[in-house]
């Protein structure tokens, strides 16, 4: 009798070598607890009387909402940005979008390098004392790029709008150029927080404010790897002759689907809200396509409005709410199950449909694993947004489309709102809190343990067939 047919035995898993896939899950628990500490010492700073307009103390509840926010770059805000906070509190707030959004650039990208092995199992993150040579090189290479193009991006946005301020607003010099940081930071980092009450609404017709914003949410939402082997392939940094034609898998299914998602939101809401008095109904043609192209692009993380998200119809919303689960780029400052995932998910289907053994992309054969870690991701996101929809389905009065909206929202760290955010009942907002937390990091470190976690069994069941359908 083959021993493939014996009844259960005893589940082994092969012998772990010390220092590899046990001890490389330590990155990812370094990027959770780092978040929690930066979230935690953001709300103390946040609840000071020196970081509030009136210098009084602010509740708990919103200093840690805010910083929350800030740090998972979603945007999501129960008081008014422009009004309640001081200079002092907005400084915080700026540095936390920072903190955050490099700081998930920086790890994801490192915890995507650990994944393919190439900075190997031992990654210098949780051993840095030990690790010399090569390995640390390429932590600090892969560091300073990062830091290094997002300051230059920022840079540029900041000083475009700093002068668009200055010249056709009226602003002071020095007022036009905090304006200028502070909302190239919050574009490039996708995190939506805004100078005024309105966030960009003021400024929803004028395209030399509009169009930088999105060319930083762009840049930023694509994710490092894409930008880096972008910036390669631009400098001419080739390895063999022909490398200019060899841009990786990651990289092109990357670019096309963001693309694609892109172009699908932007008709979207052009068709959808091309006749609705209360958004872009009444605007010249150039100012609709303005307005709705912004829409499309700001809906997949960034959470700047130009619109009243409140005005617009449900149709838009629901568009909305898939645009903002799907998200950015991995190893990038947008969030969702990023475009990666929901582009294997379509090519898994499509092989399925067709009855392909396996699973090929653009000349390239997809693993099992691989596929498995993106239903896994996909699934779980699913879940977790339909208990989050029911529990404040329960908590709070308001519609569906409205619940569902904010849900999404707030796992995908969009930071766009139907309004109601700030009139949630205290635990309807802890609850986004908690939302904004997993969906900032759940997508990062859930991929990064699925993909190391390996055990193999030394015996295997008997195959049977269930019925699907």
């Amino acid at each position: 009798m083959s021993p493939h047919t014996l009844g259960p035995r005893r589940r082994t898993a092969s012998p772990r070598p010390a220092g590899t896939a046990l001890d490389a899950r330590r990155p990812a628990r370094l990027v959770v607890a780092g978040f929690l500490a930066a979230a935690v010492l953001g709300t103390l700073l946040l609840m000071l009387p020196v970081s509030s307009a009136d210098g009084t103390w602010t509740a708990p509840l919103p200093a840690l909402f805010t910083a929350t926010s800030a740090v998972c770059v979603t945007g999501l805000t129960v008081v008014d940005t422009a009004v309640h906070w001081s200079i002092v509190g907005d400084v915080v707030i700026l540095l936390l979008i920072q903190v955050g959004g490099l700081g998930v650039m920086t790890l994801a990208t490192l915890l995507g390098m650990l994944v393919s092995d190439r900075l190997g199992l031992r990654m210098g993150l949780t051993v840095l004392s030990e690790r010399r040579g090569e390995g640390l090189g390429d932590l600090r290479r892969v560091i300073l790029g990062i830091l290094r193009t997002a300051l230059a991006v920022e840079a540029v946005i900041a000083l475009v709008l700093a002068v668009r301020f200055h010249l056709s607003y009226d602003m002071h010099p020095g007022r036009a150029a905090w304006f200028g940081v502070f909302h190239a930071v919050s574009a490039f980092n996708n995190a939506g927080f805004g100078l005024r009450s309105d966030n960009l609404m003021s400024y929803a017709t004028d395209p030399l404010v509009i169009w930088p914003i999105a060319a930083a949410i762009v840049v930023g939402g694509l994710g490092f790897p894409v930008l880096l082997e972008l910036r390669r392939q631009l400098a001419g940094r080739y390895e063999t002759a022909g490398a200019r034609r060899m841009i990786s898998v990651h990289t092109r299914l990357t670019l096309a689907t963001y693309g694609v998602l892109m172009v699908v939101g932007i008709v979207a809401f052009v068709l959808l809200e091309w006749t609705n008095q209360r958004t872009i109904g009444g605007w010249p043609v150039i100012d609709k396509l303005t307005g709705a192209g912004f829409h499309g692009i700001t809906v997949r993380t960034a959470g700047f409005n130009t619109l009243d998200i409140a005005q617009m119809r449900t149709q838009s919303w629901l568009v909305s709410d898939v645009l903002m689960f799907i998200g950015g780029g991995s190893a990038g400052t947008a969030g969702g199950i990023k475009v990666t995932t929901f582009a294997l998910l379509a090519v898994l289907i499509w092989s399925e449909v067709r009855g392909e053994a396996k699973v090929h992309v653009m000349r390239r054969s997809v693993a099992p694993d691989v596929q498995r870690q993106a239903v896994t991701v996909a699934l779980l996101s699913v879940g977790l947004v339909f208990a989050a929809t029911l529990a404040l389905s329960i908590i709070t009065e308001y519609s569906l489309d409205q619940i569902l909206f904010e849900v999404i929202s707030a796992f995908g760290t969009v930071g766009l709102t139907t309004g109601i955010t700030p009139s949630l009942p205290g635990e309807a907002q802890a609850l986004v809190i908690l939302l904004m937390y997993i969906g900032r990091l759940g997508p990062i470190t859930l991929a990064t343990s699925l993909a190391l976690r390996t055990v193999h069994r030394h015996y295997d069941y008997p195959e049977d067939r269930v019925v699907v359908g």
